[in-house]
């Protein structure tokens, strides 16, 4: 393709990269009085790359007409699905930061540029088909997110969550950059195809080191047992905004790295890495279970939940079938809603004064003193649990039903066990919430942004949505092909 072409496969980033740029420029000119302004229009551009994308997602696009730059980028509808997730949830922190940070007074301009830039990071991941294209989009994400998560200046906390995941992601990208140099030193390329094509047939074993290293670099990514250490400070240190989009949309983009890199690049050995990612599965599942039964503070639980359903996703990556690949996209697409949602409703425990809460303590008879709030609180814990029928027990039957077809039986056994331990912690906010004395310290009033999000989320995990799971099944399923034809 030429390169009048491939521009015309990267309108979104082009879009995000000029819109960053320019509003970066106003940000700097106008100072604190651009911070409304700036964030609406941010929120303008995610919703037209939002649109600028849907269509190669319903078209299916796929095959060589949507390789760009001489095979380093691809805008097929794998990545145009992930893409749209991410859109969604960056959308959705951009409406709730102002009001978290405006408390403050730390409301700044920057936040929605550094915002943007991350997008445009997760945007390369997912397209990446080139292990240089890879580094670059990751490290752009990951630039943008140090200084995102230590971007509440005053707390100390937030500073110690910005300097940990520096210097854990840091590591992470060392060992994924040595992973990258084994595996060009063994397959002689870069570039996915072209590893897949030294890798069909005999492996050697310092190419099976390579791809051991990738995948540990980008298992801290999505923050996957034995590399999730860094998750619960970081989700409790970083302000709440913050957390609430490191927990959806840099996840979504992680995870369809992962699954790009896994059957795009080391497709041919599958039998190889597989064993790594059932591993990963299994033991994310069971540490984000039990390590979340003993949490008082309610980021932390969200933190340790975010491992769990991790362990879910890996699960359908595992079976390494479209069918695996469809059942994962649809999780990610159900989980994003359940995180926005639980999230939302911690930015909205405040006391009389607008301090944040975060003790599990302070949800003690809510349903008695905010009965709305507990209500929506308690449908998404349930779907978290994967309690029928809310959309989180279909998101897990789909994986599961990939892992049986594909002859891993015993693997999506031991992770309905696992579940059924993860569904303790999110039955004892129920409890909590519905069967204890109230506390009655959640007495801060929200605007009407959290509200619409609260409600848009708790009618996404609803069985309403049960009515357009087949259309979703058709654009899992295309976009799962797209990713398939490119391996």
């Amino acid at each position: 393709m030429d390169f009048a072409g491939s521009l015309s496969l990267i309108v979104p980033e082009i879009v995000l990269s000029v819109s960053g740029l320019v509003l970066l420029l106003v940000a700097g000119w106008a100072g604190s009085r651009a911070n409304r302004l700036v964030t609406i229009l941010a929120c303008v551009v995610l919703a037209a790359c939002f649109a600028l994308t849907a269509p190669s997602v319903c078209g299916g696009a796929m095959g060589a007409g949507t390789s760009a730059f001489g095979g380093l980028f691809a805008a097929d509808a794998f990545a145009g699905f992930a893409k749209l997730m991410i859109y969604a949830a960056s959308g959705a922190v951009l409406v709730v930061a102002p009001a978290f940070f405006g408390r403050y007074g730390l409301m700044r301009a920057e936040f929605p540029v550094l915002v943007l830039f991350a997008v445009l990071g997760m945007n390369v991941m997912v397209s990446a088909t080139d292990l240089m294209t890879l580094y670059i989009g990751l490290e752009l994400n990951s630039l943008s997110s140090y200084v995102l998560a230590s971007f509440l200046r005053t707390d100390e906390r937030s500073s110690e969550a910005g300097l940990k995941y520096f210097v854990l992601g840091a590591l992470a990208s060392g060992i994924l950059l040595f992973g990258i140099s084994l595996t060009y030193g063994f397959t002689g390329t870069t570039a996915f195809t072209g590893i897949r094509n030294a890798l069909d047939g005999h492996m050697a074993m310092g190419a099976l080191f390579g791809i051991t290293f990738v995948l540990a670099g980008l298992a801290f990514k999505i923050s996957a047992v034995p590399f999730h250490m860094w998750t619960p400070d970081v989700y409790e240190g970083a302000p709440t905004p913050v957390t609430t989009f490191f927990s959806s949309a840099p996840k979504v983009a992680a995870v369809a790295l992962v699954a790009r890199v896994s059957l795009g690049a080391f497709g041919p050995q599958a039998e190889a890495w597989r064993q790594i990612v059932i591993f990963a599965a299994l033991v994310s599942i069971l540490v984000g279970a039990v390590g979340a039964i003993g949490q008082s503070n309610i980021k932390r639980l969200l933190a340790y939940s975010s491992i769990n359903n991790v362990g879910f996703i890996l699960v359908g990556l595992a079976a390494a079938t479209p069918q695996g690949v469809a059942s994962m996209l649809l999780y990610l697409a159900v989980y994003v809603a359940m995180t926005i949602g639980s999230f939302v409703v911690v930015l909205m425990m405040r006391d009389a004064e607008g301090r944040p809460l975060e003790a599990i303590s302070d949800l003690a008879g809510l349903s008695r003193t905010r009965f709305a709030l507990a209500f929506c609180l308690m449908c998404l814990m349930f779907s978290l649990a994967g309690i029928p029928p809310l959309m989180g027990f279909w998101a897990k039957l789909v994986v599961f039903q990939a892992a049986v077809n594909a002859g891993l039986f015993v693997v999506a056994v031991l992770a309905v066990v696992g579940s059924v331990i993860g569904a303790f912690y999110y039955i004892k906010i129920v409890k909590v919430m519905f069967f204890d004395e109230p506390a009655d310290t959640i007495r801060g009033g929200s605007d009407w942004a959290h509200w619409a999000l609260l409600a848009i989320s708790t009618i996404a995990i609803s069985p309403v949505m049960y009515l357009v799971t087949g259309w979703l099944t058709q654009l899992a399923d295309k976009a799962a092909a797209a990713l398939f034809l490119v391996a």
